[in-house]
């Protein structure tokens, strides 16, 4: 086995592998590791240093005029196990010919040799190596210099991994804050538009009620109603995605049958399917367990048959089947329709946190784009999957992964179902 030499800068398309070795600045005018290795040699008086961070593509030499970058092909492993009850590997250790051994098969030749582990919360993050080929041993006073060089290297190397980790966390935390920021501008945006609709009708019914004949009368409530309703809703599901987004919704998983909640599903929506003209068809047979929060995989599964019977046709014809099925390891559980469909752009914002993906229903009905990301965010919470399956005319299927029960013990009655349909969280 032998190292590759290399021209850094010539050859170095793994360099962004290398991210301990970028933090120490090796690619720029602060190169702590050229001057790492320039440091130690000078102690030792020794012409070549090496020094290699585990699990990085490149390792670093250096001589009096030369720093240059090795292809690593190293065992890892290998190298750790000389090091195993060692910090330190010199002329005194039980395992020094081995090592040079190895280090001559790496093409590391020489007649004397010194190296150091880098250890990081009692890990190894690297070796630093210093050979040559004189045959004067080193000092004991020097080999100790180095190896408390060596450790303040490695805290050097904490210092900039904490403050990378901080930035990242800073400009994630900018980018959402950013994110919820032009969010709320929407939601604002969109919560103006009903309440002019609610004010000026208001106002007609206030001052020109005489005037009005009872079709006019019909009219403006049936707008006054239908906008407060998706206004409400509106507001229900910013409420619920502020709460899962501040960590507020509490996650009780139970074991308890799916069928509990199609049924409170099937029972709460029926009365909308019958209005619309469709067929709600609930085809969970009963023994198909779960272990979830019941309220929120209830909540996911009527927010999708919901949007199901939003966009499905009413001349008759449509059909929304709520279905499930062991599979594997966990439950599949699906929703289907005939409906309207989507667009290959509509599918890929669908779960995005944003309003202007929502479109009418089929009887005009209008959405806030916020369930579906509860939902998704409901199923992730549950260690669930959701996908969906569309196309633009010929309906929409969304599946839901999840856990199967732990426990056939533990599952939910049927019975102890019913107490749950009046607290299932109203439609998102």
């Amino acid at each position: 086995m032998a190292l590759r030499l290399l021209d850094i800068g010539t050859q170095t398309e793994l360099l962004t592998a290398c991210r301990l070795s970028l933090l120490m600045g090796v690619y720029t005018d602060d190169n702590r590791i050229a001057e790492f290795l320039k440091f130690a040699r000078s102690i030792v008086q020794v012409d070549n240093a090496v020094l290699a961070f585990k699990n990085e593509p490149y390792i670093w030499y250096a001589s009096e005029h030369t720093f240059k970058a090795f292809l690593a092909e190293a065992d890892d492993d290998r190298l750790d196990q000389f090091f195993a009850e060692h910090s330190r590997i010199d002329r005194d250790a039980e395992n020094y010919q081995a090592y040079c051994d190895y280090m001559q098969e790496l093409g590391l030749g020489h007649q004397r040799l010194v190296a150091f582990d880098l250890k990081y919360d009692q890990d190894s993050i690297g070796k630093v190596i210093l050979f040559d080929d004189q045959v004067t041993a080193f000092e004991a006073k020097q080999l100790k210099i180095v190896e408390e060089f060596v450790q303040s290297l490695v805290n050097i190397i904490q210092l900039r991994v904490e403050n990378a980790e901080l930035k990242e966390a800073y400009e994630q935390q900018s980018a959402l804050n950013f994110s919820k920021t032009k969010f709320f501008q929407i939601i604002a945006h969109d919560l103006r538009a009903p309440f002019h609709g609610l004010l000026g009708f208001s106002e007609v019914l206030a001052q020109e009620r005489n005037t009005l004949d009872d079709s006019s009368v019909q009219n403006i409530a049936d707008y006054l109603y239908d906008t407060t309703q998706s206004t409400y809703n509106l507001l229900e599901s910013l409420l619920n995605w502020a709460m899962a987004e501040g960590g507020r919704f509490v996650y009780h998983p139970i074991n308890f049958d799916l069928h509990q909640s199609a049924k409170i599903v099937s029972d709460v929506l029926n009365s909308l399917a019958v209005k619309k003209n469709i067929r709600l068809i609930n085809a969970v047979p009963e023994g198909i367990k779960v272990n979830a929060d019941i309220n929120m995989i209830t909540s996911v599964m009527q927010n999708l048959v919901s949007n199901a019977l939003k966009f499905t046709h009413t001349d008759g014809r449509g059909v929304v089947t709520i279905s499930a099925e062991r599979d594997g390891e966990r439950i599949l559980f699906t929703i289907q329709d005939t409906g309207l469909g989507m667009t290959q752009a509509q599918i890929d914002d669908l779960f995005q946190q944003k309003l202007t993906v929502s479109i009418k229903g089929t009887a005009g009905e209008r959405g806030t784009g916020l369930g579906l990301v509860l939902c998704k965010r409901f199923v992730d919470l549950n260690q669930g999957e959701i996908v969906v399956n569309s196309k633009e005319g010929e309906g929409t299927q969304f599946k839901v992964w999840l856990p199967k029960a732990t426990s056939l013990h533990q599952t939910l009655s049927t019975e102890s179902s019913s107490a749950q349909k009046d607290a299932t969280l109203s439609e998102l």
